[in-house]
C-alpha cells in the first residue's frame, strides 16, 4: 500500500540525503494503517518535490518523551548542532500533549527508494 505525507523543507532534505531515517508522527487512525513493507510518498511543502520511501519498521510509544529516550535522535531529524537542544517538547509544535495521550506516537523507520 502507498501512503502520502507532507514534510517541511528541512526534514525533506534530511530524509532525501539519508541523514533522517525515522519519521515521527502521531499514531492516529491514518498512521495506524501503515505496515512494514508499505511505501510512503513524501512531498516537500515548499517545492512540491516528492520522495518515495519504504517502511522498514515502526514503533509505537505513549508519547514523545518515551520516543526521545529510546531512538537515536540523529536519525530522527536532529543534527550534531541541534542535538544538545533536542526536546520532546519540540513535537508540540505539531501535536498537542492531549493528542499524544489520545493516540500515542509513532516512529516510522524508512528506506529511500
Amino acid at each position: 500500500m502507498r501512503h502520502e505525507m507532507k514534510l517541511d523543507p528541512t526534514p525533506f532534505l534530511m530524509l532525501a540525503s539519508g541523514r533522517k531515517r525515522y519519521e515521527l508522527r502521531l499514531n492516529d487512525e491514518k498512521r495506524r494503517k501503515i505496515e512494514v513493507g508499505d511505501e510512503i510518498l513524501f512531498t516537500d511543502n515548499a517545492t512540491g518535490k516528492t520522495l518515495l520511501t519504504r517502511v522498514l519498521g515502526k514503533e509505537v510509544f505513549a508519547d514523545f518523551d518515551a520516543l526521545y529516550r529510546t531512538l537515536p535522535l540523529l536519525e530522527c531529524g536532529y543534527t550534531e548542532e541541534t542535538l544538545r537542544l533536542a526536546s520532546p517538547r519540540d513535537m508540540e509544535a505539531y501535536y498537542s500533549p492531549a493528542e499524544q495521550r489520545k493516540f500515542g506516537v509513532l516512529a516510522i523507520l524508512l528506506q529511500l527508494l
